[in-house]
């Protein structure tokens, strides 16, 4: 019998670093499953998450701009394979596990709300006396409860190092656990690259986006540190560019020099702490994969720069503002109706409760389903 899986974690054990998991020592499911014959366990997560409905609804949420305005600009679902790219490189370069890395980043949103971090505020304030509402919890939720299409088990059945991973905000909380199991101080090495993967993305995208959309201007980006020295190792490299294939490549750069960092303070880390396992990464004085001092100060810059002249701006603010308002009155709307919500989502309504089931609801809506469902029920018709 081919016994592909078998010879996969032969070479994991071979060439992984000692700090990095192997798929043959995952702490396993929730629910018990025979190992398939083919696939790690981790490989095997990864298509299942790629095959959910949580998954491709990426497609229609927003990044920055609203999903519809523009067929360019990113999207949940590009953003999530820009970011398991950059993981992915920078997992085989630490030489971490590729698949588990790959895993968690291709999850970590899929428990995002339609338009953005707006939305997300929105929600967990409408949610405040029920729990609250953050993405990367619901996320987790996503796989454990909402996403069901198996009829062995509810969720997913995600191994647990992939769903640990999308536990970044709880692991620092003092001996916090999944399953028994402790998920911090620190996460593994493959949930830290998946996190900074995240940074690294959207601080070169976004103004790419920015760009497109006339927001943003290469005379304003040339106040920042961050953009110049991406500049000017465009003009280092290359000669005669039209101004087109000069933002490309500083684009690039700006993805290119946070990589180099990231990588350059990561071995600085490791040979500092020298972990000899992934308990010693998690237990470690400090996080493993980030950025020098240095380069937090450029991009803390950076970031202030965006948020002022990008994410602030009105032609961001305004529509997005607008769509949140939409969402929040949708959302009422099915707590005070909620047989007006989907077959499955009214099945949990006893095991879930009412609120939480209308917010699992509202978070899986893409962008232009909720403003659909808006319209269906007539909610637009106060909104001038």
């Amino acid at each position: 019998m081919n016994q592909a899986r078998k010879d996969w974690e032969a070479i994991e054990e071979e060439h992984l670093a000692p700090y990095a998991v192997r798929s043959a020592e995952s702490l396993g499911r929730r629910h018990a499953e025979s190992g398939h014959p083919l696939r790690s366990c981790f490989a095997r997560d990864r298509d299942r998450i790629l095959h959910s409905k949580c998954f491709r609804r990426l497609e229609y949420k927003t990044q920055v701009f609203v999903n519809g305005m523009a067929d360019h600009y990113r999207t949940r679902l590009t953003h999530t394979m820009e970011m398991a790219a950059a993981g992915r490189t920078l997992a085989r370069i630490l030489k971490v596990n590729e698949d588990l890395t790959e895993c968690i980043c291709l999850a970590h949103d899929i428990g995002h709300t339609p338009f953005g971090h707006a939305g997300e505020h929105a929600l967990n304030a409408l949610m405040k006396e029920q729990g609250g509402f953050d993405h990367n919890l619901q996320s987790l939720r996503c796989v454990e409860v909402v996403e069901s299409p198996y009829p062995a088990f509810q969720g997913l059945n995600l191994s647990w190092e992939v769903r640990a991973g999308l536990l970044k905000h709880e692991a620092h909380v003092e001996n916090a656990q999944l399953d028994g199991h402790p998920i911090g101080p620190f996460q593994s090495l493959e949930a830290q690259v998946s996190d900074i993967a995240d940074d690294m993305t959207y601080h070169a995208h976004d103004v790419d986006d920015g760009l497109e959309a006339g927001i943003v201007t290469p005379a304003q980006l040339e106040t920042t540190e961050f953009w110049r020295m991406a500049a000017a190792a465009t003009r280092e490299r290359y000669a005669n560019l039209t101004e087109d294939q000069f933002l490309r490549a500083t684009i690039r750069n700006l993805l290119e020099l946070q990589m180099v960092d990231v990588i350059g303070q990561s071995f600085q880390s490791l040979e500092r702490h020298r972990p000899g396992s992934v308990g010693e990464v998690m237990g470690a004085p400090e996080r493993t994969v980030d950025f020098s001092p240095g380069m937090k100060e450029i991009l803390a810059e950076f970031t202030a720069f965006m948020f002022k002249n990008m994410y602030f701006h009105h032609g961001v603010a305004d529509a997005t503002q607008k769509s949140v308002e939409m969402m929040r009155k949708l959302f009422l709307h099915y707590v005070g109706q909620p047989e007006t919500m989907g077959r499955k989502a009214r099945a949990r309504l006893e095991s879930e409760g009412l609120w939480r089931t209308a917010c699992d609801y509202v978070a899986g809506c893409t962008d232009r389903y909720a403003i659909e469902e808006f319209k269906r029920f007539g909610l637009d018709r106060d909104v001038q």
